[in-house]
């Protein structure tokens, strides 16, 4: 009796052994597309950041200029100066005064608040006892030196009648000048000079 015959069925092909297909040619467009995209992408990262420091310096050099001019400021101006620097400074200006203005100065040294205002005869009174004096202890002279009077741009007038004293404190606390226009007794003017020393 015959074995029936087992049909063997071929080894499939190896994959290996079967030629890849060739990789069509990249289209033109594409590859311009490809291109534009990774010069934005560089632009994007380089272009970026440089742009920002760049604003960023201008804008510190500007901050730079506006602080160098306040520091740099001379001439007292209109207004007042603020609570803390009143209070740092031993300079209570009365709260009924008027003509008000103020210079603040800085460097290594020292530092010093310039302030005018005027008032009235009971005003002074008062702002002279709020510094420990009187209108008594003032002497027939400037107090302020020529260098703060430079600085702060005032002049003293040789027809008008000044009056002055110097209120030395303990450090830390300031040294003040004070200087009073009583030509117009009704309306004195008072020019003072703190120098704080850090």
């Amino acid at each position: 009796m015959t074995s029936p015959t087992l049909s063997r069925q071929a080894p499939a092909p190896d994959e290996a052994a079967v030629p890849a297909a060739p990789t069509p040619a990249e289209d033109r467009r594409h590859v311009v597309r490809r291109r534009w995209i990774t010069a934005i992408i560089i632009l994007l990262l380089i272009g970026v950041p440089a742009g920002y420091l760049a604003v960023s310096a201008q804008q510190s050099r500007a901050s730079g200029r506006d602080k160098a001019a306040k520091v740099g400021a001379t001439k007292v101006r209109p207004g007042w100066p603020s609570r803390v620097q009143r209070s740092i400074y031993d300079v209570p200006i009365p709260l009924k005064a008027w003509r008000v203005g103020f210079l603040e100065t800085n460097n290594w040294h020292t530092s010093r608040l310039y302030v005018q205002f005027a008032v009235t005869p009971d005003e002074l009174d008062a702002f002279l006892a709020s510094l420990g004096t009187s209108r008594s202890a003032l002497t027939p002279e400037v107090s302020v030196s020529e260098h703060d009077a430079a600085v702060a741009g005032w002049s003293w007038g040789p027809s008008n009648r000044w009056y002055g004293i110097t209120l030395e404190q303990p450090d830390p606390r300031p040294t003040r000048d004070v200087t009073v226009d009583l030509t117009d007794p009704a309306k004195p003017r008072v020019y003072v000079v703190s120098t704080a020393v850090p």
